[in-house]
């Protein structure tokens, strides 16, 4: 891990764990310099062209596809051919009017027309604690339903990639439950309607259900360990936070224990705490150096609060820390 650290020149690590780095830096440099055929699965989450500008940044909806497609150009070089990028990307209208941008959706044709990538396959976050949004269209004149779901491309490198989604399986319905209690009782082998044969394999306890490719996965971190952790610390928090499980997902699907997972967007590094926990290496960038250090909290709850603050501020200003050990 250390020899894959040291090509990344044009950035400056922030702190080190035993698996993973964060890397305050610009993400195209540091994206090229990633050698090829090294990465097995890039998930991140970019600012989204959202019509008010924030303070983590985003661009302009004009330019916007043209400005993320460089990031999956390099992004793809780096991929071993077994690698995906999965890349979630939210909604939004155009400026003044109820009608929708259709950016992640051009963005999604470049990807494969222009760059070359397959689509795995599309899925869809469903965030059920999502606020009313936009006030205008939804809360005030009332003529849109709350916009409740981002889309999440799951592209590859080939037409192969790595993945198993028997390693992401869900909990069984109650229904099915009772079917496996006594599937002699709920259930008899027969074909479908549909001409599907459905055999006595369909009462087999695997331990879950396969999932499908819509996400139910509430957002409401408003209080999570995170942003305890920054408020006792006086730290302002990165402000746009996708869930740990979301990441988790794809981590757990497309890769395996040892692999490397890469985010190049990496704000608050949930990416790089759910590779972390799943075992995986992993590197993250951010190109803010102060939610580049303030992301380290993640890895240290618990910790004396007077001594995190005063390695957040020295890894603001050019310090590395050491977590749990090299990488």
């Amino acid at each position: 891990m250390r020899d894959l650290i040291d090509h990344l020149t044009s950035g400056r690590v922030c702190y080190l764990t035993s698996r993973g780095a964060m890397i305050s830096g610009d993400s195209l440099e540091l994206l090229a310099q990633l050698p090829a055929d090294s990465v097995d699965l890039f998930v991140t989450s970019p600012p989204f062209p959202l019509l008010r500008q924030k303070a983590y940044g985003n661009e302009d909806q004009q330019r916007y596809v043209a400005w993320l497609t460089e990031f999956a150009k390099l992004a793809k070089d780096a991929l071993k051919p077994t690698g995906s990028l999965v890349i979630d990307i939210g909604g939004a209208y155009q400026r003044g009017l109820p009608v929708r941008s259709l950016h992640q959706y051009r963005a999604l044709l470049a990807f494969v027309d222009d760059v070359g990538y397959r689509l795995a396959e599309e899925f869809y976050w469903y965030n059920p604690s999502k606020l009313p949004s936009p006030i205008e269209w939804v809360n005030k004149r009332k003529i849109r339903a709350k916009d409740a779901v981002n889309t999440v491309w799951w592209l590859s490198k080939t037409d192969q990639p790595k993945a198993n989604v028997g390693n992401v399986r869900v909990p069984y319905s109650e229904s099915m439950k009772r079917l496996l209690a006594d599937p002699a009782r709920y259930y008899t082998p027969k074909d479908r309607p549909s001409e599907h044969s459905i055999g006595e394999a369909f009462g087999r306890d695997n331990g879950g259900a396969l999932p499908s490719n819509l996400l139910s996965i509430p957002n409401s971190q408003s209080n999570d360990a995170y942003l305890r952790t920054c408020k006792a610390l006086g730290l302002p928090g990165h402000p746009a936070r996708f869930p740990l499980k979301l990441p988790s997902f794809f981590i757990e699907m497309c890769t395996e224990p040892g692999d490397l997972v890469v985010d190049f967007f990496g704000g608050s590094n949930t990416t790089g705490r759910a590779a972390e926990n799943l075992d995986r290496r992993w590197l993250t960038f951010e190109l803010d150096a102060a939610y580049a250090a303030q992301s380290a909290v993640r890895f240290m709850q618990g910790q004396d609060p007077e001594r995190t603050l005063k390695a957040v501020e020295q890894m603001t200003k050019g310090e590395t820390l050491a977590i749990d050990g090299p990488a």
